[in-house]
Order: structure tokens, then C-alpha cells, then sequence
């Protein structure tokens, strides 16, 4: 199987480098793939995508006339592919469903303590000589009302770290987890879960139902001050309204490790570059926003397993087998 593997990070090759053998071999490409790119594709097998890898309808079609049979995803998320398109040029199209959950779960309490307790500002103030403790209150965690909207394996292990920090966490989803319920966790409707949450944490896809799930409607619902977690997918949130709510003071601190219009800015080195995307520059702005660069899922657990896994759905894809990573329509 030769596996063309794209948007390719140095911690990517220190963990499929195991892998790259006879049976599976890796050629690394550092760009995305998208139509344009299709043609470093032309002899593959199979081609290895993330996140920010464009796999359209005209991607999908060159990618089979240049002999690619497969789309293996290392991530869990698979709305970046026309699963249509997949399915008119017999394309199979796996997933990493869930690696190391906790990773993504912890980094969103990270992102919690460190918003409340402001350590990011202590800890540059204090390198500088500053030890004053102006402007660094806090609040305490315990006791406080989290909401967590998306239930799946990442929103219950978040829920119940949350229950041991003292919290009593409330739930919207579809479908109800039973373990969450039977860890103390209740289930309420999206409105109750926005105007009675102090933290409210987003666990869930991104589909045409829930793009912009959080908006100048729903913010209306929320308390002021509320403080807004997403470790998920960028588009549940619309940024725009999202920036009139923390000028408003409605919404009073912010987290996120996923942004809108993230491709065209995470997982590079834009240092010496001029940020051309005044919302982001505008949030960046807040003294109450901390936004990290989607490396929620970026421990060595997680990175083990998305290798692991990846391959065993290259193995499994040639061997005929359609296991539980396998993604139709």
C-alpha cells in the first residue's frame, strides 16, 4: 500500500515513521490537499488527510484518476469530505472516531483554570519582576453549574472531571448518555443549559444543524459573564457575534482551541507574517480570551493511537473489512 500522507507535522512522521515498511509505505507531503495538489496523489493507493485537507467532489475525482482507492482521515471529525462524492467514485473514506478522548477533555479544563486563575499573566508578569497581584482574581470552580452541549466519549469524561472539581453539570445532547447520568450528570434542553450555566464546555460535531449553535440568539439565553469553552469544531460558534458579546460584557471570558477560519491560520508559524484576519486580531485583543491553536488532541496517548488506528484501517480497507471507522452517508 503506498500512502500519501499531506499537511504533515514533525510530530506526525515520529509516530507513523514505526509504521513505514513494506506493507505500508509513506511518502510525507508538508501542504494540504485540495484540488490543486491532487496531482502529488498520481500512483497512491491511499492518501492520509487532516483536518484542514480539502476532499471536494472535484478533489475526490482527480484523486481517483490518479489510482487512490482510500481516504484515511487522523482525526475523528470527516465534514472536510463529500462523503457523495466518495461514495459515486468508490472511495473508502475511515476515521480515528476517538483517540485518547481525555487529551481534548483535559485540555478544555486547562483552559478553564487558566481563563479563571489567570496564570498566562502571572506567569509573564512574574519574568519580568512584576509580582503584584492586581487584576488577577479568580473564582472558585467548585460549586458552579457546567454545561456541557455534546455528550459523546470526550463531553462525559469532561463532565465528570468537572463533578470532581465540585461541579454540578448539566447536559444537552440528542441522545442521552447513560453514563454520564449515572455519574451525576442531568439532562436539560439546549435553552435551560444556557440560562442557568456559569461554564457551558462545547463537546459536539459540527453538522448543518449545529453550525453557529452559539449566536446572538442564544447568547441573549446565557448569564452575563458566562464563561464559553469550544474544543470542538470552529463553526459552532459565529465569531461575529461572539466578539459583540465579549464587548458587551455578556460574555465574560472565552476559550478556544478551534477558530472559523482556522485553516487558514493554525499549525503554521505566522510570527513574522502580518495576520490578515481582523477577527481573530480582534479577539486576540481581549484581556479575556485565551485561544490556543487546535492542540487539544496534541498528547503523545493521543498521537500513539491516531497512528495505531490509521493503520489498522489501511490493513483493514485492503484485507475487505468495514469496521466501525468506516464513514458512509
Amino acid at each position: 500500500m503506498k500512502l500519501a500522507f499531506f499537511s504533515t507535522k514533525s510530530y506526525d512522521k515520529e509516530f507513523f515513521d514505526t509504521f513505514d515498511n513494506q506493507e505500508i509505505q509513506i511518502t510525507y507531503f508538508d501542504g494540504h490537499l485540495y484540488k490543486d495538489t491532487t496531482n502529488l496523489a498520481n500512483g497512491f493507493d491511499a492518501v492520509c488527510v487532516f483536518v484542514h485537507d480539502d476532499l471536494d467532489e472535484e478533489t475526490i475525482k482527480n484523486l481517483s484518476e490518479n489510482g487512490v482507492r482510500l481516504i484515511v482521515l487522523r482525526c475523528a471529525g470527516f465534514n472536510n469530505v463529500d462523503l457523495k462524492a466518495a461514495e459515486k467514485y468508490n472511495m473508502g473514506v475511515y476515521r480515528v472516531p476517538a483517540y485518547s478522548p481525555e487529551a481534548v477533555a483535559e485540555h478544555a479544563l486547562a483552559l478553564i483554570l487558566t481563563l479563571n486563575r489567570k496564570t498566562h499573566k502571572a506567569y509573564n508578569r512574574v519574568r519580568e519582576g512584576n509580582f503584584s497581584l492586581e487584576r488577577l482574581r479568580g473564582f472558585d470552580i467548585h460549586g458552579k453549574t457546567v454545561g456541557v452541549i455534546g455528550s459523546g466519549k470526550i463531553g462525559t469524561i469532561f463532565a465528570s472531571n468537572m463533578m470532581g472539581l465540585g461541579c454540578d453539570v448539566i447536559a444537552y445532547d440528542m441522545y442521552e448518555n447513560e453514563e454520564l447520568k449515572r455519574k451525576g450528570g442531568v439532562y436539560v434542553s439546549l435553552e435551560e443549559l444556557l440560562e442557568k450555566s456559569d461554564i457551558i464546555s462545547l463537546h459536539c460535531p459540527l453538522t448543518p444543524e449545529t453550525k453557529h449553535l452559539i449566536n446572538k440568539d442564544t447568547f441573549k439565553l446565557m448569564k452575563d459573564g458566562v464563561m464559553l469553552i469550544n474544543t470542538s469544531r470552529g463553526p459552532l460558534i459565529n465569531t461575529i457575534d461572539t466578539v459583540e458579546a465579549l464587548k458587551s460584557g455578556k460574555l465574560g471570558y472565552l476559550g478556544i482551541d478551534v477558530y472559523e477560519q482556522e485553516e487558514h491560520l493554525f499549525f503554521r508559524d505566522l510570527s513574522e507574517s502580518i495576520i490578515k484576519d481582523d477577527i481573530i486580531s480582534r479577539l486576540i485583543s481581549f484581556p479575556n480570551v485565551l485561544i490556543t491553536s487546535h492542540q487539544g488532541f496534541l498528547t503523545k496517548e493521543a498521537l500513539q493511537q491516531i497512528a495505531e488506528v490509521t493503520v489498522k484501517n489501511i490493513r483493514d480497507f485492503e484485507a475487505g473489512i468495514e469496521n466501525d471507522n468506516c464513514v458512509k452517508l
